[in-house]
């Protein structure tokens, strides 16, 4: 609901708006850890370094390129992420603050000059530029694996200890965008107040997490403020939750960064007792103090991302253990084998015709081995259509946020307080929005 008459928001209604920070008890989080050390890249579309509220916290970065574009941002997007991420106030609690205000943001922007997109390239980048966490607010339909180049720049920062954590996608489809779809990613769903999921966000057996993404104040370009949904914006508090851990926790792998976030979930009602990950909320609902606080065991390097990564071995496959319980079999790990005999010694026989089965099975289970080999080698070596766009099709991504009334409300675009009117820039013409 648009209004034209808004009074202009003072400082603390921008804090005030904040519903999160106490959602999260930040001044208790911020007791244990504030992400001191840690570089979290944003590839996106630039950030606004001269925002009040991220003043001093964001490092020179990249553009493939080459036209500045990762201090000039293209629209409010990519501040409004970094701001989740380590934005924090100005002055006597003015403005907003992230989840990690004293991390570091590593702005990268997500195409080239030809307008094409540079994701794998820019993953490289970061991963080679000191970044720890890499936060991938952004989203097309292309299929996982169908692109060699990102797969491998997926692999290559797992092979250098890097998370990178992506957005599901806003177009209520039951499949993940990539590249929040490509093993080895933490892909992000999102939540409103009471814990329910936003309706648009996409589903799929890749959402390992949920997080808030509704009625979210954020900082935009120009000093100015916002509010938005999204799993973009759910993406970013995972990201600064991420950026919290490897600051607390610094012999932790990247996976077993990942582990904590799920093993330490609030699960929902609506899972307890069901199998997990839930295809909507992951292994649970994103809980920061208990990520932080809660006694664990590391887990296997790999943790819950698999790909690239390694065979994924944990959290448990069911909901109370993925909230921390024990007993449970990890999940996707193949049960014991038993002896094939099924008695208690080796040496109690085994009959001729059961040998013979037994061998029999075993040529038929090489059989199709082989054969199912083959078959993915040959979806493997598939050529996209001529004319198909890097990583996927047209962007499917909501509008720019809009100004933030101080009030939870949106507002008609229009100056916030006394400041000039945000630019209005062309359309960018790459596979992001």
């Amino acid at each position: 609901m648009l209004f034209s008459g808004a009074p202009v928001a003072s400082a603390d209604q921008v804090r005030d708006g904040q519903w999160v920070n106490s959602y999260f008890n930040l001044d208790k989080v911020w007791a244990v850890s504030k992400g001191d050390g840690v570089i979290v890249a944003v590839i996106d579309s630039g950030v606004d370094a001269s925002h009040p509220d991220l003043a001093g916290s964001v490092l020179p970065g990249y553009d493939p390129g080459g036209q500045g574009l990762n201090t000039n941002p293209t629209d409010d997007h990519g501040t409004s992420i970094a701001g989740i991420i380590a934005a924090h106030g100005h002055g006597s609690g003015d403005g907003v603050v992230g989840l990690a205000p004293s991390a570091k943001i590593l702005p990268i922007y997500k195409g080239k000059a030809d307008g094409t997109s540079a994701l794998p390239e820019d993953i490289k980048w970061a991963v080679d530029h000191g970044a720890k966490v890499i936060n991938l607010s952004l989203g097309s339909d292309a299929k996982a694996g169908s692109r060699s180049a990102l797969t491998e720049a997926v692999a290559y920062a797992a092979k250098n200890d890097v998370l990178i954590v992506g957005a599901a996608g806003n177009e209520s489809l039951k499949t993940v965008d990539s590249p929040g779809n490509e093993p080895g990613v933490l892909a992000v769903s999102a939540v409103d107040k009471s814990g329910a999921i936003w309706p648009r966000a996409n589903s799929g057996p890749e959402v390992k997490i949920a997080a808030p993404g509704v009625d979210i104040v954020i900082a935009c370009a120009g000093g100015k403020y916002c509010i938005g949904d999204g799993t973009s914006e759910a993406t970013a508090y995972v990201s600064g939750a991420a950026a919290l851990l490897r600051a607390k926790y610094p012999e932790l792998t990247a996976g077993q960064v990942a582990s904590r976030l799920v093993k330490t979930v609030q699960v929902p009602a609506s899972l307890q007792g069901a199998k997990v990950p839930d295809s909507r909320y992951g292994y649970g609902i994103l809980a920061l103090y208990e990520a932080l606080t809660k006694d664990i065991p590391a887990g296997p390097p790999q943790g819950p991302l698999g790909g690239a990564f390694g065979a994924t071995s944990e959290p448990s496959s069911t909901s109370s253990a993925a909230a921390g319980g024990a007993g449970a079999s990890p999940a996707g790990t193949l049960p014991p084998l038993h002896s094939v005999s099924g008695g208690s010694s080796a040496s109690s026989g085994v009959g001729t015709g059961a040998l013979v089965a037994v061998v029999g099975g075993a040529v038929v289970l090489v059989v199709v081995i082989v054969i199912v080999v083959a078959a993915s080698r040959r979806r493997a070596a598939s050529v996209p259509p001529p004319g198909h766009p890097p990583y996927g099709a047209a962007p499917r991504w909501p509008p720019a946020p809009q100004q933030y009334s101080g009030q939870g409300q949106p507002m008609p675009p229009q100056p916030y307080g006394n400041q000039a009117a945000p630019p209005q820039y062309p359309p960018q013409q790459n596979p992001y929005n």
